[in-house]
């Protein structure tokens, strides 16, 4: 659904919302699996935790405007590329993933990035380590191209292992972890039109 302003018409979030998680599953991205990153990187830290809080902090991370609008333009890059349909020299370039070509990062990074520096870090480091999921992205052979998909996904559990650091912070001030809360407990973010809460 659609509503316009300005003469223009706007994408409604949930769209935006059902348009994100779709360009994971065609890829063949789970939010199950990027969760199990999010509990290798936390779970030493946090006694207590769950898969299931982990599942619910990626979706959190999924319902990020900028990280819906990072993965729809990233997904549709690498499937363009797939399809030998971007101009000469750029299919090259995303084609092989040349060593050079940052602009994945970038955009990766730039979706991080209002998670604060906890995030910023933990992306460098999926980025540099492959964990999980993200090494099968990378290594994939054949004619799938990955160049901007095992960057948006290191973003997403870069951003999701942030936001469980933050949260059990707010529960030690209570004298609580994340033993003492069931998932859906863990108090989910809201999003509200034209912020970034």
């Amino acid at each position: 659904m659609a509503g316009k302003k300005d003469g223009k018409f706007q994408v409604h979030s949930d769209e935006v919302t059902k348009a994100a998680h779709n360009a994971l599953e065609r890829r063949g991205v789970s939010v199950e699996a990027i969760a199990e990153i999010v509990f290798e990187m936390q779970e030493p830290f946090n006694e207590g935790l769950q898969i299931a809080h982990c599942i619910e902090s990626v979706e959190s991370v999924l319902q990020k405007r900028e990280m819906q609008h990072a993965l729809l333009v990233g997904v549709e890059l690498d499937e363009l590329a797939e399809q030998g349909k971007l101009s000469r020299p750029l299919q090259q370039i995303v084609d092989t993933d040349e060593g050079l070509f940052g602009v994945d990062e970038m955009i990766g990074l730039g979706a991080v990035l209002t998670y604060g520096s906890i995030a910023v870090t933990t992306f460098g480091h999926l980025d540099r380590n492959k964990v999980g999921v993200i090494h099968e992205l990378d290594t994939k052979a054949g004619k799938h191209v990955h160049t901007f998909l095992d960057d948006l996904v290191s973003s997403i559990a870069a951003c999701a292992s942030a936001r469980i650091a933050h949260r059990q912070r707010d529960l030690e001030e209570k004298g609580q972890g994340f033993k003492d809360i069931k998932p859906e407990e863990t108090a989910p973010e809201i999003h509200v039109e034209g912020t970034d809460t």
